[in-house]
This record gives C-alpha cells, sequence and structure tokens, in this order.
C-alpha cells in the first residue's frame, strides 16, 4: 500500500518517519507534498516530493497534515481518484461536506484517525442507538492555545494567566472554526456521535496542567459514557499531543492487517 502524506509539521514527519523504518509491513511511503523540499532532505526521507495532484495520482492512501487553509487542495484530488484520505485537520470537514457526497459518488473513502481522543468506538455504538447529549470539555496550558483565531478576534490575552480561564463554549462546529489547530477532536467527536451543532464544548486555557486534557461525557439510550484522556503534547509542537501521529499509524496498519481489534 503506496502512502502519500501532504504536510510535514509535527504528526506528518513522525507518520514518514515510522514508514520509512518500516514500521508496518506492506506500507511504503511512496511520496510527501511540501512547500520547502529541503524539509524532506533534512529528515533524509527516501521518497518523491510530489504535487497535491500527484500524490493523488501515485498513492493509495494519502494522509493531510497541513494548515485549515490549504485542506480542500490537497482533499480534492485525492477524492476525484477515489483514494482513501486520511484528514488530520478533520475540523475543515465540516466546512466542506461536498468532498463526502463527491467520495460517493468516486468511491474514495474519508478515514478520521481517532486522534487524541478516545471511545469513538463507543460513541459510534451508541449512535446507532439514540444520543441525547454530548459534551467535551478541553483543557490545555495557554502556549497551547496561542495565536487562535478565535482568541484573537475576541481580544483574549493569555499572558500571565495564574487560573483556570474558559475561553470557549459553544458548539463543536463553532469550535473547529475558531480553534482550527486545537481542537480537531471536537469535530471528530462530532462525526461519531450527534454532528457539530449538537456537540457541546468547553475551552480551557488552565496553567495548572501540562497535558492536553479532553473529558467527555455522552448520554445515550444505550449507555451513558465518561471519558478522560490527558495526552502529552510533543516537544516541537505544545499543541499537538504525541498520541495523535499513532492514532494515524494504527489506522494504516488496520487497513493491511489481518486481524482488527475495535469497531
Amino acid at each position: 500500500m503506496r502512502v502519500g502524506i501532504a504536510g510535514l509539521g509535527t504528526v506528518g514527519t513522525a507518520i514518514a518517519k515510522a514508514l520509512q523504518a518500516g514500521a508496518i509491513p506492506g506500507v511504503v511511503l511512496e511520496a510527501v507534498s511540501v512547500r520547502r523540499p529541503e524539509s524532506a532532505s533534512r529528515l533524509s526521507l527516501r521518497c518523491d516530493i510530489a504535487t497535491f495532484t500527484e500524490l493523488a495520482n501515485r498513492c493509495d492512501v494519502v494522509i493531510e497534515s497541513l494548515p485549515r487553509a490549504l485542506f480542500r487542495a490537497v482533499a480534492e484530488p485525492a477524492i476525484d481518484r477515489g483514494r482513501i484520505f486520511v484528514p488530520l485537520s478533520v475540523g475543515a470537514l465540516l466546512d466542506e461536506t461536498d468532498l463526502i457526497e463527491k467520495a460517493r459518488a468516486t468511491g474514495a473513502r474519508i478515514l478520521v484517525p481517532t486522534g487524541a481522543l478516545l471511545g469513538l468506538d463507543a460513541v459510534k455504538a451508541a449512535a446507532e442507538g439514540s444520543i441525547s447529549a454530548v459534551t467535551i470539555e478541553t483543557r490545555k496550558p495557554p502556549n497551547g492555545l496561542s495565536g487562535a483565531p478565535y482568541l484573537e478576534q475576541h481580544g483574549i490575552t493569555l499572558e500571565g494567566l495564574t487560573e483556570p480561564k474558559l475561553v470557549f463554549s459553544g458548539s463543536a462546529r463553532d469550535a473547529a472554526r475558531g480553534f482550527p489547530a486545537n481542537v480537531n477532536v471536537a469535530a471528530a467527536l462530532s462525526l461519531a456521535g450527534i454532528g457539530p451543532d449538537r456537540t457541546r464544548m468547553d475551552i480551557w486555557a488552565d496553567p495548572g496542567v501540562t497535558r492536553n486534557t479532553h473529558r467527555i461525557v455522552v448520554e445515550a439510550d444505550s449507555a451513558r459514557l465518561t471519558m478522560m484522556i490527558e495526552n502529552v503534547p510533543t516537544a516541537e509542537n505544545p499543541r499537538t499531543g504525541r498520541i495523535t501521529a499513532l492514532s494515524a499509524l494504527t489506522l494504516l496498519r488496520d487497513l493491511v492487517g489481518v486481524v482488527r481489534i475495535g469497531s
């Protein structure tokens, strides 16, 4: 299975290094797409540099690991070619729903990794019945939220924060728009459950935490789910947990494996 990666940020780089090291038998790194070719050279990646269109033409799976503004540019050719498209900026899907319809027409598949969350298999199962409410509370160190468009638009400063501060409360859709680099977890949760407008989210900047923490409560007719995860941030980017890249690798492993654990 030939994999192409669009973007060599923290997560894209971790996935590329693992694939090049042979972490998953039967899966090879075919090509990467980067703005600066020297990025791939610096990492000693033994693969081609390709455009988004070339990734779609050459690869069975295209992984997106880019800023929100470039999401559609890599997603559209992959879906047009009927490839497996793996978005890490999953929040973008909430505003690009036509790509889902296009995938139905072309035979493409859009596979969203669990990422920095847990329990999405249970949420999907509960959604086969009836879910009445889904809430997610996210707490991050202040530097893990810096630069978010919502904070800048509302003049919210986190500098010198000495106690937890609630910086957002609203729908998962609005959270994904206001914090595109921070809360893709809310988008994934909403897609697994009752949708982005009914999924509610609170975001806290908390100087007392050192890990990106998510607490989820799901009320359903089949179960009450209460889940919590404390993700260790990467050294390179405090917005991103180390488990995010590992989740994408697990998805790839399931695509070629003969045994799959979890629904």
